[in-house]
């Protein structure tokens, strides 16, 4: 009678962690790129995390309350790849097989919205970091809103892995910073502190006391000596949840490419495949006996496919606590479930402010301010702030109160002199659901921010960027505050909608079009009052459209403007008019929206045939030949401003009605 061999415990999960060193490198290896040191040397606390800590159900990644899991460390996919198929996520073994491959499903870097599991795309050292403090701060909000008599439908952690270069980044100083200050407690983030990085050990240039730092932020923070031993893993994890009053760092000591013979805790375990033989032989130093590449041993599968019945139960656990948390608490029940399908309320877009021409002049970041708070009535999802800027850009909630460690009901976040911190807690606030972020700072300091714009646009999430002081309006500042290039730079971003409004009318309707857009939005604002000008806004919503009409037979000159130079063209227009020349003047607050209309539409605001066009736009013109043309002109500025009164620089920089008559008439040989 033959006997079944069953592991032990501790076998068991010596195999398991094997398996997930083994499967991430073979990923690598059959792709021949990728990062196998990094998930070969974190997978111990990737085991300890996901089978005794995380809660998800991997037959419904989208569960409302499952604790939420960034891999900051993005480069090492991998590992988060074999994690999802060996738990029962939809994520097969030739997803696996098919790891950075045209249109697989398992791209080089996790990628939000491809990959079942994967909350956010991470990659950009530093990002996910931040997204992680904005997941963790919208969990804190949502608590704060729909828990009730001891009834938490919202009750969850976030957890990060990071490695050495996460921690190296400015973003992540940034977000640690403010996670420490609002005492996000339920953000808890293990540091895979192996000292390797591409160029070779970190002490070439990073001696930091990192532990020390993150103390400093406030934060609670944990040393795991050997990065092999899951049990003080373990225990490490317990000990930051239990540190409900501020945020953990859990310093891992690993060795990066753990059990490859010669690349284990070099710089070549990083970002090279091992190599079939190197790859042979971490299986023989592994005492890994699958043969074949991509075997799994049953019982490790049968292994870590206990998620499934564990996901289940604890959904099923949280299902019988709404049920119960619904049936008293019916409104609330009914606002999550809104909230968390991302579904704007019924009516939410009604009595916006309308403007009179009476009501002007008036500055459009005023008018966001008004619009932005008669939205906030209606929508209490609406979340956000400024970079220590709100008064400027006119970002607070009237009746919001402040985010704090002290009130999460609060609706007005002050993310601090922290853009790129506050664009990634903007991405990750959204990821999380239930909430819509809004964030503001000066056009000009868009560019610390960029990195996480860029991601929101590739992941497409509904974050608003609220951008004023737009041009060399700004004036005393000089040209180091004023914007010259960051609107074009900000068009050319696939996926993100750029809008910038002529008046108070134009505003309303670009944040009517920011709420219902998909995807992020740029609201390109003025600090300088503008007159309010007569006209349908609500054609702002086609991106481009006649203000001043002229029948197609009869244009001589068309006059295309964004922003603050409406007026101006629209002024312009009028001095044509009186020497005899016919001018159609076209608002164009926002190529992108305008490119989305049909090509008829397109073609009666700027008729093919009249090729005698001028562009008027504060910034670089840099993309208008798109729109006027090879025998068209350009007002623009490209060089950057200068120091004196915002009127003063409009007017040498020829921002003016008689230099836009005067190139209207050059075009039209007059």
């Amino acid at each position: 009678m033959s006997t079944v061999s069953v592991p032990s415990a501790t076998d068991l999960e010596t195999l398991a962690v094997n398996a997930l060193r083994i499967l991430s490198a073979e990923a690598v290896q059959e792709a021949n790129s990728g990062h196998p040191g990094m998930p070969m040397g974190c997978a111990p606390m990737a085991y300890a995390l996901w089978r005794n800590h995380l809660r998800f159900n991997p037959a419904n990644p989208d569960w409302a309350n499952r604790d939420r899991f960034v891999l900051s460390a993005g480069h090492g996919s991998a590992l988060l790849y074999s994690l999802l198929h060996l738990t029962g996520f939809d994520l097969s073994l030739d997803d696996i097989r098919n790891f950075r491959q045209w249109n697989s499903r398992t791209p080089g870097h996790p990628e939000y919205g491809h990959t079942p599991g994967v909350e956010t795309t991470t990659g950009p050292l530093g990002q996910g970091f931040g997204n992680a403090v904005g997941m963790a701060l919208a969990e804190a909000r949502l608590a704060a809103e729909f828990n009730r008599d001891g009834h938490d439908p919202v009750d969850h952690y976030t957890y990060v892995i990071a490695g050495d270069g996460d921690i190296m980044e400015g973003v992540q100083a940034e977000a640690a910073s403010l996670a420490g200050h609002l005492g996000l407690g339920k953000l808890i983030v293990l540091y895979d502190d192996n000292n390797i990085t591409i160029d070779g050990t970190t002490d070439i240039a990073f001696s930091e006391d990192v532990r020390g730092r993150f103390a400093a932020y406030g934060w609670q923070t944990e040393l795991v000596a050997d990065g092999t031993d899951v049990q003080a893993i373990d225990r490490a994890i317990g000990a930051a949840k239990a540190a409900a009053d501020r945020p953990s760092l859990i310093a891992v000591r690993t060795r990066i490419g753990h059990g490859s013979p010669n690349r284990e805790n070099t710089s070549k375990a990083h970002g090279e495949p091992l190599g079939d033989e190197e790859l042979a032989l971490t299986k023989q130093s592994l005492g890994w006996t699958a043969e074949g590449r991509f075997q799994i041993p049953p019982e490790v599968l049968a292994h870590f496919r206990e998620a499934l019945e564990r996901g289940a139960e604890s959904e099923r656990a949280w299902q019988v606590e709404w049920d119960t948390y619904a049936a008293a608490h019916t409104e609330l029940a009914a606002e999550f479930g809104r909230r968390t399908a991302g579904e704007l309320p019924a009516s939410w877009d009604a009595d916006l402010p309308e403007f009179a021409t009476a009501d002007g002049p008036m500055a459009t970041r005023a008018a966001s301010g008004k619009v932005l708070n008669a939205i906030a009535s209606r929508v209490p999802e609406l979340m956000g702030g400024s970079a220590d800027l709100a008064g400027s850009n006119k970002t607070l909630v009237d009746d919001g109160d402040d985010f704090s460690r002290d009130n999460r009901a609060g609706r007005n976040v002050h993310f601090g002199i922290r853009e790129h911190a506050m664009g990634a807690i903007m991405n990750g606030m959204t990821l999380h659901g239930g909430l819509r972020p809004y964030g503001a700072t000066f056009l000009i300091f868009s560019d610390y921010m960029r990195p996480a714009v860029r991601l929101a646009a590739l992941m497409q999430v509904p974050a608003t960027y609220v951008y004023t002081h737009d041009s060399i309006a700004v004036g005393e500042d000089g040209p180091t505050h004023q914007p010259i290039e960051q609107i074009a730079s900000l068009r050319a971003m696939p996926g993100l909608t750029v809008i910038r409004p002529s008046d108070a009318n134009e505003t309303r309707e670009a944040w009517a079009v920011a709420m219902a857009e998909p995807g992020p939005v740029a609201l390109m604002l003025t600090r300088q009052k503008l007159p309010i000008i007569e006209g349908d806004a609500t054609a702002l919503r086609r991106g481009a459209y006649i203000l001043q009409d002229v029948p197609n037979d009869e244009i001589d000159v068309i006059l295309i403007a964004t922003g603050s130079e409406v007026h101006v063209a629209a002024e312009a227009a009028g001095v044509l008019a009186a020497e005899g020349l016919r001018a159609r003047v076209v608002s164009m607050p926002s190529w992108e929206l305008f490119e989305r209309q049909d090509q008829a539409y397109r073609e009666h605001v700027l008729p093919p045939g009249v090729s005698a066009r001028v562009s008027v736009e504060a910034g670089v013109t840099f993309g208008w030949s798109r729109y006027v043309g090879d025998s068209g002109v350009c007002v623009g500025i490209d060089r950057f401003g200068a120091s004196a009164p915002g009127s003063e620089n409009l007017q040498q920089f020829g921002f003016t009605v008689e230099n836009v008559v005067q190139k209207a008439r050059a075009i039209c040989g007059r």
